[in-house]
Order: C-alpha cells, then structure tokens, then sequence
C-alpha cells in the first residue's frame, strides 16, 4: 500500500504486479492518489522482477474521477494541486515503459478513463461505462489527460466524448476501440487481464520499451513541454466564471 492508503501494490505471480485503486466508494481522485502513482510506478520501474503491470479496483466504480463536492471549494493553490497532480500522475503511467492491462468492471469517468486510456491493453465488463464529463463541470482538461486522449482515442470518439460529456457503454467502447476486449462474465475480468499481462510479458521488455516510446513520444514531449511553460500552475487557477455553478448542478 503507498503513503496515500489508496493504492495498493498486489503481486499476482509469474512477474505481474497489480495497481488496485482503493478510495472507495467511486475512488475519486486527489493529489495524493496521484503522487501515490507516480510513486508506486517509479519502485516497479525500477523492480526487475516486475515484468508487467495490471490496473484494478475492488468498487462498482473502476474510478469517477474528481470529488466534486470537494473540487467545487478548490482556491487557487488548491485547484493548481490537483492539476499538476493529473499532469504527473497520469504522464507517469503513459510513460511507463512496461506492458501495463486495465481490468475495468464499472464507470471509468472524467479523470478516471485516464487510467485506461494510459494502459497498453483495456479490459473490459459488460457494466463498465465510459465518459469525459468535464464540459458538463464546466472544466477545460489539463494538457496531460488532454494529450493521452488526443494520442489514443480516434478524432469522433474524442469529438463525442469530450463534447457532449456523456458516457458510453461497454459496448460502444469496444466498437470504438477505446477497450480491447469486452469480457461478459463479470467473474473472471480479473483473470482475463492477467491473461493479457502474461502475454505481453514475454515479449522482450527492451524492445517493448522502445516501441512504446516510439508511439507515445510525441505526446509525452509535448506534455513534458507544457509543464515547463507552467502548465501546471494554470495563470487564475484551473476554474472559470461558470466551473463552480456547474459542478453544483451535477452534484444535485
């Protein structure tokens, strides 16, 4: 388990390590969430007996993304926390240069689908949902999420999601190609993405690396650019005129 109690390292045999996301009820995301990736990723980088990684949550909720009645009171320094949070947290995992399996069995929504669209390979249940909520809290995406969902989703899934801010099914996600592979027995999600980690984990781990960075690095650098201009510390804070209003109305 890292500092934060939310992420807990698993070690499920045969060089597969497991991420399992732990805020329950929805695990909402936070600095500390965040940071803790960036942390546990680094020891399993630099573990050489960790030979791919799988990304879980116990929850209905794989991940819902912000707590909206916490980020609605955000000041300044709080709102650029959080978003340099996103931006290091979710860099880290696209980066990380080994296979890395999502297993999703509910909503992965808003900052939570970056967990996804940062695997390699996207596993999927018949009730995991879809979605980028954030016009709909009135908020625009920090440049890290922005680039990974610019890099992995094809131009009309991005338009749809990003545009509406309405969820799709796990259906429609695998017509999109955002999941690999859609499991329907619920009961071995789990198994299935461990299936797939093992698979990739014979692929030999120096080339994988390289090819990954082949495909990611244009994005990776134009994140890593970014943050040296001071994306992480937005100039006003992250919010808008009409970012607090929004957030209460989706709080109900």
């Amino acid at each position: 388990m890292n500092a934060s109690g939310h992420l807990v390292r698993k070690d499920h045999g045969e060089g597969i390590a497991g991420i399992e996301l732990n805020r329950g009820p929805v695990n909402a995301l936070s600095p500390a969430v965040l940071m803790g990736l960036v942390e546990m990723l680094a020891e399993m980088e630099a573990d050489d007996s960790v030979r791919a990684v799988v990304l879980s949550s116990p929850f209905k909720v794989f991940s819902a993304g912000l707590d909206l009645k916490e980020t609605q009171d955000f000041d300044i320094a709080q709102q650029h926390a959080i978003v340099e949070a996103l931006n290091l947290g979710f860099l880290a995992l696209f980066a990380f240069p080994k296979p890395v399996v999502a297993a999703v069995g509910g909503a992965a929504i808003a900052g939570g689908l970056f967990f996804v669209l940062g695997s390699d390979i996207r596993v999927a249940g018949p009730r995991a949902r879809f979605g980028l909520a954030e016009v709909r809290v009135g908020a625009d995406f920090p440049v890290c999420p922005m680039e990974i969902a610019r890099a992995t989703l094809d131009p009309n899934t991005l338009r749809r999601l990003m545009l509406t801010g309405q969820p799709i099914t796990a259906q429609e996600a695998r017509a999109a190609g955002l999941i690999d592979l859609l499991e329907e027995d619920a009961g071995i999600l789990l198994d299935r993405a461990l299936a797939e980690a093992r698979a990739l984990a014979e692929l030999p781990s120096l080339a994988y690396a390289s090819v990954k960075r082949q495909i990611r690095g244009p994005a990776i650098a134009a994140i890593e650019a970014a943050m040296a201009q001071g994306a992480n510390a937005p100039e006003g804070g992250w919010f808008n005129a009409q970012t607090r209003d929004a957030m209460r109305r989706m709080i109900g």
